[in-house]
């Protein structure tokens, strides 16, 4: 009786230490070199934790609709959360807690940009570098590059993960005039992607309509038979007529 007891009071020892040990090694997720949501956020919130996510969620408003990144959680912040948790297979209740951040978290490199898009991707479209030489100071520019990526990660997760090509980003005032863009260019504030390859173009114009993009143009539309541009303008103009729009 006494070496059974003894055995199983070996093995409740041994239990212990293995419960204790797996609860020490399970260690929080969170984003080195970028941004880490401390609380949940939930209708109601504001804060730059909240603005932080809707640029995150930008890419998830609904059919021609857009996100505003205001800090506050309103509505339209709740239905964004739920649809980018339901892409992901998340509890879609639009409530962001942890399950999401951790989504969020594998989704974005140190400097906060998607996984699949960088910064050299949106920078100047005549090969130069930086943010510098448009209407607004680079910062902003930056900021508003950062937005575009996501919503492009939004739309190229859509699409079944595949690739998607951007053949122009962000243009300085002088790179703009010297491929013949427009002068009110959404290129010109880095709110802009030019996009080729596969998906086709209609594809990638077509399920834009879903991710919070105002300008849509592709093919059909003039100077636009071999590329379908996007912006995050918040008001819809959407022509490519060759794929019904």
């Amino acid at each position: 009786m006494i070496r059974i007891l003894s055995v199983l009071g070996l093995f409740a020892a041994m239990l212990a230490v293995s419960v204790t040990t797996q609860v020490v090694t399970a260690t929080k997720a969170h984003a080195d070199g970028c941004y880490t949501w401390n609380r949940t956020l939930s209708e109601g919130a504001s804060g730059e934790d909240v603005r932080q996510l809707q640029i995150r969620v930008a890419g998830y408003p609904g059919y021609g609709k857009h996100l505003a990144t205001d800090s506050s959680y309103g509505p339209a912040t709740k239905a964004a959360v739920g649809e980018f948790q339901k892409a992901y297979g998340l509890v879609a209740d639009g409530i962001a807690g942890q399950a999401t951040f951790n989504k969020i978290y594998e989704l974005q490199d140190d400097d906060c940009t998607p996984i699949h898009f960088t910064y050299a991707e949106l920078d100047d479209g005549c090969g130069g570098s930086g943010w510098d030489g448009g209407p607004l100071s680079a910062a902003a520019t930056k900021a508003n590059a950062l937005q575009t990526m996501w919503q492009l990660e939004a739309l190229r997760h859509a699409l079944g993960d595949r690739p998607i090509t951007v053949t122009s980003g962000f243009r300085s005032i002088p790179c703009n005039r010297s491929v013949g863009g427009a002068s009110n260019s959404q290129h010109l504030y880095g709110r802009s992607a030019d996009l080729v390859g596969t998906p086709t173009l209609c594809a990638l114009a077509k399920q834009a309509r879903y991710h919070g993009f105002g300008g849509i143009l592709g093919p059909g539309f003039s100077g636009h038979n071999d590329h379908t541009h996007l912006d995050i303008r918040t008001s819809n103009y959407w022509a490519a007529p060759s794929c019904g729009i």
